[in-house]
């Protein structure tokens, strides 16, 4: 790779880095399992930069970060851990330091079918297009709608099941 197009992709992915980061563990609640997708993801990127097929890296690394997510969760294979004497440092914020709020909302999240999670994550939480999470999910824009639309329908059915009623009102 060019000298150029090195800065380029070094410079994309120190701007973006802890986005990608919030992207992968909304997608599968697990931050040591949102790093390995988000790797694999930037290395997909790195050996596709410099061509000219790429039109948006955003969408491409977000895309692939999304399969790798599906993969995982279908082959289960990711149990596959060594055990060490050490814990690992802790680079992201716990997501039980956030309030019972998130903890519910996220909670909640994760009990949604995997299509309908990962349209409600990109278009609610990553506030991209109809078109652009249609690209990424690789699905038509009316797709996304519907899976978006019955995402949120599907959340807020789970969130009236835990939240008192009093609070909602």
């Amino acid at each position: 790779m060019k000298p150029e197009a090195e800065a380029e992709y070094r410079e994309f992915v120190s701007a973006r880095l802890d986005q990608l980061g919030r992207f992968a563990f909304l997608l599968c609640r697990d931050w040591h399992r949102a790093e390995d997708a988000v790797q694999k993801g930037l290395v997909k990127l790195y050996l596709h930069w410099d061509k000219t097929t790429i039109k948006s890296p955003d969408a491409y690394v977000r895309q692939v970060i999304v399969n790798v997510v599906r993969e995982e969760a279908r082959r289960h294979w990711f149990k596959r851990e060594r055990s060490s004497d050490r814990l690992p440092e802790r680079h992201h914020p716990d997501p039980g330091e956030a309030g019972s709020e998130r903890l519910t909302m996220l909670d909640a999240l994760s009990r949604l079918p995997k299509r309908q999670r990962i349209a409600v994550v990109l278009r609610i939480w990553e506030d991209l297009s109809v078109e652009q999470t249609a690209e990424i999910m690789a699905c038509s824009p009316g797709t996304v709608k519907s899976q978006t639309a019955r995402g949120l329908q599907t959340l807020r059915g789970l969130l009236s099941e835990t939240i008192p009623e009093e609070v909602t009102t």
